[in-house]
């Protein structure tokens, strides 16, 4: 089985999830899930999928397998993650969401949700353990299932309903740009219910993946013109399954997730924020709250505020720098309250943006622009295999001379942090950071320093000395 856990859920090549992977791995799924307690036969599980081409056929195949281990499976269509994950847990019910987020069409992947939300890192390996003993085993294929596609839709803008409402978004004409989002539908009536006016921009009948935390170039001017050309007071959008938002404020300037999540802790008077470390170092200065760092990927942000939880925290917010935004509470806003969202959400984060600038009389520019936060960019190397990421990465930590040369032509090497791939400071606080992708063959590069320009000079430098072969 080639295809295996990333950072979120299990990923691979199409090939290797229609070839029955996805399937013993939902069926793993299915029997971890009444071996330890957590459903009994005749218990149903709720399966989402996104819009690539290769979804649906998985998710039959997933669908057969729930069913030959007893479990009911119910077929929720296209929604986004969080919608799926919070009308599952609020019946107490496991979910499977077929999605490869944001990475391109010729792969996918499988999110598993236990009756109390994402599974974590335990679960993977003894999901992983089991899958072996559940493929090439005979599946039903034929049955039909339940729809619960538009009720899981209503729950989730019902969620919003009242908070957005509050938030002043009246007289804002937004922009969305739709590509081939899970979460389209759900935003406009979220929108349109908040008064705004919507602008539905860029629809399409192929899958295009949208990575929130590296915006391509050829995205970020989309959005630059469509704001100019339809002014904008700013646009909206998500990655493939809606659980990472992207937002531009009314210049056309793409926003940092990590400035998405800071804005929504202060927002929410947050307690405690969790976040990874590649988040922007600025946070802990910029916000009250306890900030606590871990490693890329939700199910450690999760852990993370399971802790923040124990410790009596009471206003939890957890983020990453792809912008996607839990909560770890129930969260009084105002006159309205918010249950817990363990897991990645792109609404929140895209209603806090809008209605926390409107709250301080600012445009969005204004706003994000008074976090001061130093300036940050990522970029990624493509279709650049895992193992050499990984090799790269161990042998810059492992070695400190081999660090210090690999670094010389960007600065001097004053820290190192290998929390999760090799976070470099350099002279002058400009910060380096290299980390194998955990969802596809890429390797991620992300750079800190005092303005655009140099965090832009760091980026492409950075790549270039990885493409000169020194690993």
């Amino acid at each position: 089985m080639v295809a295996k856990f990333g950072t979120s859920g299990l990923r691979g090549l199409v090939g290797e999830l229609t070839d029955g992977t996805a399937a013993a791995h939902a069926r793993a799924f299915a029997r971890h899930l009444r071996q330890n307690g957590l459903a009994s036969a005749g218990d149903t599980v709720f399966l989402g999928r996104d819009l690539r081409a290769s979804s649906p056929a998985i998710a039959v195949q997933c669908a057969a397998a729930i069913r030959s281990e007893a479990l009911v499976p119910v077929d929720c269509g296209v929604v986004p993650t969080p919608a799926l994950a919070l009308y599952a847990m609020r019946r107490q019910a496991a979910a499977l969401m077929i999605t490869g987020s944001h990475i391109p069409d010729d792969r996918n992947g499988v999110k598993f949700y236990r009756p109390d939300g994402e599974i974590d890192k335990g679960d993977e390996e003894a999901i992983a353990a089991l899958a072996p003993a559940c493929a090439d085993l005979e599946n039903d294929f034929g049955s039909t299932m339940q729809s619960r596609h538009e009720e899981v839709l209503d729950e989730f803008v019902a969620r919003y309903r009242d908070f957005a409402s509050a938030l002043g978004l009246g007289d804002l004409r937004i922009g969305l740009y739709e590509h081939s989002s899970a979460a389209i539908e759900a935003l406009v009536r979220i929108l349109r219910e908040a008064g705004a006016e919507v602008v539905r921009l860029g629809p399409s009948d192929r899958f295009i993946p949208v990575d929130t935390e590296a915006v391509s170039e050829e995205t970020r001017v989309l959005v630059h013109d469509w704001v100019r050309n339809e002014s904008l007071d700013g646009l909206v959008s998500t990655d493939g399954d809606g659980d990472r938002p992207l937002v531009a404020d009314e210049t056309g300037t793409v926003l940092r997730g990590d400035a998405l999540g800071l804005v929504v802790a202060r927002h929410l008077q947050a307690d405690a924020i969790v976040t990874p470390v590649t988040s922007n170092s600025g946070i802990e200065q910029r916000c009250e709250a306890q900030v606590r760092r871990t490693r890329v990927g939700s199910p450690f942000v999760i852990a993370g505020m399971q802790e923040a939880l124990k410790e009596g925290r009471r206003r939890i917010v957890g983020f990453e720098a792809n912008g996607g935004v839990m909560t770890g509470n129930e969260l009084q806003v105002g006159s309205t309250s918010l249950a817990a969202l363990p897991t990645r959400d792109s609404v929140l984060p895209i209603l806090c943006a809008f209605g926390a600038a409107r709250s301080a009389g600012q445009s969005l520019s204004a706003h994000f622009a008074d976090l001061a936060l130093p300036v940050a960019a990522s970029d990624r190397i493509e279709n650049f295999p895992t193992t050499r990421s990984q090799r790269l990465v161990a042998r810059l930590s492992g070695d400190q001379a081999e660090c210090a040369g690999f670094f010389a032509p960007l600065g001097e090497v004053r820290q190192t942090d290998t929390t999760d791939g090799l976070r470099v400071t350099l002279d002058r606080g400009r910060i380096v950071h290299l980390r194998p992708s955990g969802n596809a063959p890429e390797i991620r590069v992300y750079a800190e320093a005092a303005d655009n320009t140099t965090a832009s000079a760091l980026i492409a430098a950075t790549i270039d000395r990885i493409g000169e072969g020194q690993d």
